[in-house]
């Protein structure tokens, strides 16, 4: 099942600029986290790989949380159509991840299988990213 909204006031949206840094830097929950280091759009399939990559390295132990949640619709105009006729139909879902924003967090894990756990799931992902720890010290 994916990841989207139970439902939206409007069905499409504009695609928006990319600009600026996350407001949402910090750890919050956990005691590792797992931080963008540049902006993308992550789409809820790259959401479900990295959940599914980081438990299957933790064997389902300790606690995590996805800070991001695809909540932007993407439309795509169908293959050789010509310009003109309109915006085309929503396809997808993606969350907008601005750089500086904890996108998982996880406790009630070792270090080491932590930050193992995000370099798998860092992989999934279509931006730059970097393990950060509640303590400061990577």
């Amino acid at each position: 099942m994916a990841l989207m909204p139970k439902r939206v006031k409007f069905r499409k949206q504009q695609r928006g600029r990319r600009k600026g840094s996350s407001t949402s830097s910090e750890i919050n929950f956990g005691e590792y986290g797992l931080k963008a280091l540049e902006t993308a759009w992550m789409t809820d399939k790259q959401i479900e790989a990295a959940r599914v990559a980081l438990m299957r390295e933790t064997g389902r132990a300790g606690k995590l949380w996805i800070r991001v949640f695809p909540d932007k619709p993407v439309t795509k105009q169908a293959a050789e159509t010509r310009m003109g006729k309109g915006k085309g139909s929503p396809e997808g879902w993606v969350a907008v991840v601005k750089k500086g924003r904890v996108v998982f967090e996880m406790e009630g894990v070792p270090h080491d299988m932590a930050r193992e756990a995000f370099r798998l799931a860092a992989h999934k992902l279509p931006m730059k990213t970097k393990f950060v720890s509640r303590g400061g010290n990577s």
